[in-house]
């Protein structure tokens, strides 16, 4: 049985289903014209922004496109196969245009979703979730089917693993600009919308005399929305280019696309079943489709290896790297979860002032990182040990076969992440529009859950770039032990090895620093902008006229497109710099530094970010005085200094790390041949 068409056909289906959503979606009412008005405004402020990234990533990526051309996997004028070339340059473009293109469907179907299901809020609560939820899964279906098919068809196509692994570097490095201009957008926005807002005028969050609110609105579109999205493409792409490198040799390509097919096959199912029970809850909903959907996988995959005669072994290698997915997003969901102790804890520090509430929630966030990076650890060394057994080469084949298993339920990882700024969104289109306070109650129980299960979905993406780049570095040693007919490894005495290692580690901190400068910067730029209309604006403040929101949009965009391109640009550099000076060897110490910071500093970001956003919110529900009281004006200074951390800095990472692997596996012939040392 050819699995690789297998996958071909399963991604059809996740096509068919997310067309039949998206029409589902879009036939559903909307409750009047000042909610069509709201929406329109949030829908147009999302494609200007997404129109004008796109247009400066496209330079970005011909620039690329010729770099690869005459230089990958050789340089062109020495080549005796320079078809190769061309192959590799298709695959980066086809990859990069695929990335952009998940970012679109999102927001073309976010943008609809948002104003649907604050309208049918008014109705009910459960057919308001399925509205929010089936808008995301439009893009959970569409982002994994693309992945797993552009892949497929690329092997079928060449049988040329670096074909795969320019199409993944095409997806990787558009996703670290789709996240980091988002994230810097939606922070901008987030950030000046709270402070002018919620701290100076003790207005609500989403009130619409607030200039920046629009922005606010559009920014968790193009940030969580095309961002996230961007991401996990990447992220699923990347697991499957490395495993096709280390599985080819040892004839196990068929078990790859096999496992994938069944992951998306689990997650079709899984986004079908999901509903909101009688007298259930949205979080319920969320977790019991996430639940099925890994079972399901589990005995698909588990027959499927019976009747195909695949190592048992390899199967419970990627049956313990989707049970550590899944630990990994239940401890992230502890830490940040606005009914367990780490957030009312912080909270209650509040009361003492924004310096308690940043020490107690950084606190918080270094000790949510070492479950994190004990799962990644263990999921490595169990699978490694499981499948060392069968023969050589099959102990690195069980480590990205677990990052294949973290990412088998990345079809409905992605639904439930998408999930979540529908609803915040239709949260804010529902204050807007007037919808009453029933509507706004309802809206808020299905913000609630999406924020929970946004933690978790970062949590669960940040494991699974942990994972997939393990499977990388050990794909870029494979390429290397090809090329030159032994075995390479890495020694932390040596010192090349050392040196690359210390540049690793500081790329993660470096990349922070640039992304959060730029929220930082252009966040103070949009609250002088704030203040200048609320001061010059006459009846604004009365809510007598309506502010120039396009005007806050504009800053923000501009902002954010300045800022996004030096973050990636420098990782990309400091890898080529790293492997011409040290070789190979300084790249293993890279890639191994990078790897590690990147996750630590992913994780403590995330999960501290989400926990002071639940300490305010939970403030913000009549605990410890409430909206308006000292304790919630400090919560929303932590809430401020989070949200860079959790919808910026510490997602973004997880791209980073990807990119510099696959930068370093496109270009390890090059350091082998004109390193300094």
């Amino acid at each position: 049985m050819d699995w690789s068409i297998i996958s071909i056909l399963v991604s059809l289906l996740a096509f068919v289903v997310a067309a039949y959503f998206y029409y589902w979606v879009l036939k559903l009412p909307t409750e009047n014209d000042k909610l069509k008005k709201v929406g329109s405004l949030i829908r147009k402020g999302s494609f200007t922004f997404l129109k004008k990234e796109y247009s400066i990533l496209a330079i970005f990526v011909f620039v690329i496109a010729m770099f690869i051309l005459f230089l990958f996997p050789e340089p062109l004028l020495k080549t005796k196969t320079p078809i190769n070339n061309v192959y590799m340059t298709g695959a980066y473009v086809l990859g990069s245009v695929l990335s952009g293109l998940a970012g679109y469907i999102g927001i073309s179907i976010a943008t609809i979703a948002n104003v649907k299901t604050a309208t049918i809020a008014k109705k009910s609560l459960e057919k308001s979730f399925i509205c929010g939820f089936r808008g995301g899964a439009v893009m959970g279906m569409a982002v994994v089917g693309t992945s797993l098919m552009g892949a497929a068809i690329l092997y079928i196509l060449t049988e040329n693993p670096d074909v795969v692994l320019a199409f993944s570097f095409g997806a990787s490095s558009l996703a670290l600009f789709a996240k980091a201009g988002g994230g810097i957008f939606t922070k901008t926005a987030d950030i000046a919308a709270d402070l002018t807002g919620k701290v100076e005028l003790g207005i609500p969050e989403d009130d619409p005399r607030n200039p920046a609110v629009i922005a606010d609105n559009v920014g968790d579109n193009v940030g969580d929305v095309a961002g996230m999205g961007a991401d996990l493409f990447d992220s699923n792409i990347a697991a499957i280019a490395a495993t096709i490198i280390i599985s080819l040799p040892l004839g196990q390509i068929n078990l790859l696309f096999c496992f994938c097919a069944l992951g998306l096959l689990s997650s079709i199912i899984g986004v079908l079943c999901s509903k909101i029970k009688k007298n259930g809850t949205p979080s319920q909903a969320l977790n019991r489709g996430t639940y099925l959907t890994c079972a399901l996988f589990a005995i698909f995959t588990l027959v499927a290896t019976y009747y195909s005669k695949f190592d048992i072994r390899i199967w419970g290698a990627t049956i313990v790297g989707m049970l550590i997915g899944v630990i990994i997003g239940v401890t992230s969901d502890y830490f940040t979860g606005d009914n367990k102790k780490p957030v009312k804890k912080v909270a209650e520090s509040c009361q003492n002032g924004p310096a308690f509430t940043i020490l107690s929630g950084f606190s918080y966030g270094l000790l949510s990182s070492m479950p994190a990076l004990i799962g990644i650890g263990l999921a490595s060394l169990i699978s490694y040990k499981l499948c060392a057994p069968i023969g050589p080469g099959y102990e690195m084949l069980g480590i990205s076969m677990s990052a294949i298993g973290m990412l088998s339920i990345v079809g409905m990882i992605i639904s439930n992440d998408a999930y979540g700024p529908i609803v915040d969104n239709a949260r804010g289109i529902a204050e807007m529009g007037n919808l009453g306070e029933e509507v706004i109650k309802r809206a808020d129980e299905l913000d609630a859950a999406g924020n929970t299960t946004k933690a978790i979905t970062k949590g669960f993406a940040i494991g699974a770039a942990g994972l997939t780049v393990i499977a990388l570095l050990a794909a870029f040693a494979k390429i290397v032990s090809t090329t030159t007919g032994e075995k390479l490894t890495f020694d932390i005495m040596n010192p090349a090895v050392f040196f690359g290692a210390l540049v690793g580690v500081a790329i993660p901190a470096v990349f922070s620093a640039i992304l959060i400068f730029g929220v930082n910067k252009n966040s103070q730029k949009l609250v002088k902008e704030i203040h200048r209309q609320f001061n010059e604006t006459e009846g604004l403040k009365e809510g007598k006229v309506e502010p120039d929101y396009s005007k806050c949009i504009n800053i923000a965009t501009v902002g954010a497109i300045k800022e996004l391109i030096p973050a990636g640009v420098i990782s990309i550099i400091a890898t080529l710099i790293v492997g011409f000076i040290g070789g190979v060897q300084s790249i293993g110490g890279f890639l191994t530094g990078n790897i590690l910071s990147g996750l630590l500093l992913a994780m403590l970001m995330s999960n501290a970010g989400g926990l002071w956003d639940n300490a305010k919110k939970y403030i913000e529900a009549g605990n410890f005085g409430g909206k308006g009281s000292e304790a919630h004006k400090a919560a929303v200074i932590g809430d401020t200094i989070g949200d860079p951390f959790k919808d910026t800095a510490g997602p973004s990472i997880n791209t980073q790390i990807t990119v510099v692997s696959l930068v370093s596996s496109l270009a390890a012939s090059l350091f082998m041949l004109y390193s300094i040392f």
